[in-house]
């Protein structure tokens, strides 16, 4: 069944994750979401130094497959929803679908094409970085179904989009295109191969100070929910923890004798 939702491949160390579900548009099954969850787990464990994300077919991600939603109907809701299973007990299983992501010591680039609704979407919320086709359309789509966003949701997008977006693409669960998404700080820039242009930027990272990137990450993550004097203090110590490695090192002799760095 993993097989069947998800594929992993490794190339110049960049781990290339697929949601390969494409005669469903990708929409999250219970399979999907182990897959999904299982694929950030090993990526982590890696020597993988960029992923990104991407779906198979005409789109990224529909959502929630409505089969699965009805499989839960007459369940105890605090029983499926309230044990915090993963994330180190911080998190259910829906939400780690986004959120394994977001925790990922690496960058994580979502190449989104086509539909990216629902679960589909907090699940590329979970990327730092989302590049979109021009006719990619978004939608937090809980509200059409009498619910609300609860897969890390309300963790990512309040980093991203003012108050008043928010609470518009909650309220109404109507899709926008890329271009008001972009617009709206949802996603990062548009181009007409998202995939190819992830790689891209991908393969740039790849020449990046693993260590940095890796720093960078969590000290971004740490400077979005803590004060600013204790943000002061981490960019400090994460600093004084990166300058003068045998790594750092090789960034600077690589910039001044205009080469490319190599790291082992």
């Amino acid at each position: 069944m993993t097989e069947a939702r998800v594929a992993i491949t490794y190339n110049n160390h960049i781990a290339h994750v697929q949601l390969t579900r494409p005669d469903k548009m990708n929409a999250v099954d219970q399979a999907m979401i182990d897959a999904v969850i299982a694929a950030g787990q090993e990526v982590a464990a890696s020597d993988a130094r960029v992923c990104v994300l991407s779906g198979a077919g005409k789109g990224f991600c529909a959502g929630i497959d409505i089969g699965g939603l009805g499989a839960m109907i007459g369940k105890d809701p605090e029983t499926l929803l309230m044990p915090r299973t993963h994330g180190d007990g911080t998190t259910n299983q829906w939400q780690e679908v986004a959120m394994v992501w977001a925790r990922l010591p690496q960058p994580v680039i979502a190449a989104v094409h086509g539909v990216c609704y629902g679960a589909g979407m907090q699940l590329a919320l979970g990327a730092d970085i989302r590049i979109a086709a021009p006719e990619a359309r978004f939608a937090v789509m809980e509200m059409k179904w009498g619910i609300v966003p609860d897969m890390g949701g309300m963790v990512l997008l309040p980093r991203l989009v003012r108050s008043d977006v928010l609470r518009r693409l909650t309220y109404t669960a109507e899709p926008v295109s890329a271009e008001t998404a972009a617009a709206w700080g949802l996603v990062t820039e548009l181009a007409d191969n998202p995939l190819a242009a992830a790689m891209t930027l991908a393969e740039e990272l790849t020449l990046k100070s693993p260590a940095a990137l890796r720093a960078a990450k969590a000290l971004i993550g740490y400077a979005e929910t803590q004060d600013a004097d204790a943000v002061l203090l981490e960019e400090s110590q994460v600093q004084a923890g990166l300058m003068g490695t045998p790594e750092q090192m090789e960034v600077v002799a690589a910039t001044f004798a205009k080469r490319a760095p190599v790291f082992k």
